[in-house]
């Protein structure tokens, strides 16, 4: 029994000498890595650093299979560890991985999403003409959409002189800033919902953008039955063609999470939600940017631009933008 130890021992010992040194020199490696920064290690530095992981890996490899020392094995798992973060882990700094989101990531993840994007469209326009229709046939149908208290009198109770005073800036606009808050505040809701409850088989993703389009489309029969209906589109469109566009690409994100629920393909259905919720999440971090420019747009873009023509051309220079960033040429021939 004692000679059994023994040559364990000395199967040890020998074991450590033979391979102690690219141990040390990987250790050091891994204590210059972790004190400083890669800039710290030198190009030979850099290329030694997987040869000797690899090593020490195939070491601790062997030493498990052979029954060595455990000291020996603990010290090897602990240094293996290490140097994974450094081989395989991300080297990019925020400031890279931002760069990257934005320059190929974020539109690459839109442009995934095309089909469902223009469902999404598709149903934001439906609901907004049932909602024109709705108001056409009674304006009571306005209330049913519209909390009477956050309209601030802009309802179809309103005269067209009032209505037309909170559109043009004659009137003061402390009650249309809290109208234009709660329209901001309903669409970064209702884009985050859709998101989150796509899971459900894509139904109240459809709803939830249906519900938005009927909102935009009683809030606009009411102005366009006035005569105020140019007025009220460059009201909306300042700050709309984006935020709207968030939202609908929310709801592109959500369908794509509860069809690829309903229809797993070849996959399980919890390996295709997977996917699905990868793809949604990083067109998802993008909405929010979109819903933070909107909001800049609303708080401050449209209180200073009151004169209607130049409120459709910001629209029409913000949709420029996003349509090239998205779908342009030069972005489709980068990916």
């Amino acid at each position: 029994m004692i000679d059994v130890k023994v040559d364990g021992r000395l199967k040890s010992q020998r074991f450590r000498q033979e391979r102690e040194a690219d141990w040390k020199r990987l250790e050091r490696l891994m204590e210059k890595v972790e004190k400083g920064s890669m800039a710290s290690l030198s190009e030979e530095e850099i290329l030694a650093a997987p040869v000797l992981y690899r090593s020490a890996l195939s070491s601790l490899s062997v030493a498990r299979a052979t029954s060595l020392d455990r000291g020996m094995i603990d010290y090897l798992e602990m240094l293996c560890a290490r140097s994974y973060f450094f081989v395989y882990g991300s080297r990019e700094t925020l400031r890279g991985q931002l760069g990257a989101f934005f320059a190929g990531g974020w539109p690459a993840a839109v442009r995934g999403l095309w089909r469902e994007t223009l469902v999404s469209v598709g149903l934001m326009v439906i609901g907004a003409l049932v909602g024109a229709w709705l108001f056409g046939q009674d304006a009571e149908w306005y209330y049913a959409f519209m909390p009477k208290e956050m309209t601030g009198g802009r309802d179809p109770a309103a005269t067209t002189e009032m209505l037309r005073s909170t559109l043009d800036g004659s009137k003061s606009g402390s009650g249309l800033s809290m109208f234009a808050t709660f329209l901001f505040t309903h669409n970064a809701q209702v884009a985050l919902l859709a998101f989150a409850l796509g899971f459900a088989l894509c139904v109240p993703t459809a709803m939830l953008v249906i519900y938005n389009g009927v909102i935009l489309g009683v809030f606009f029969s009411l102005f366009v039955s006035r005569g105020l209906g140019v007025e009220a589109g460059g009201w909306l469109a300042i700050h709309g063609v984006t935020e709207l566009f968030a939202v609908c690409l929310a709801g592109a994100a959500g369908l794509k999470i509860g069809w690829s629920v309903a229809f797993p393909g070849e996959q399980s259905r919890v390996d295709a939600a997977a996917a699905a919720g990868r793809h949604a999440a990083t067109v998802m971090g993008g909405v929010v940017v979109m819903l933070f420019f909107a909001g800049l747009l609303e708080g401050f873009g449209r209180q200073l631009i009151t004169f209607t023509p130049a409120r459709y051309g910001v629209a029409a220079v913000t949709a420029l933008i996003w349509g090239l960033y998205f779908y342009g040429p030069r972005r489709r021939a980068r990916a």
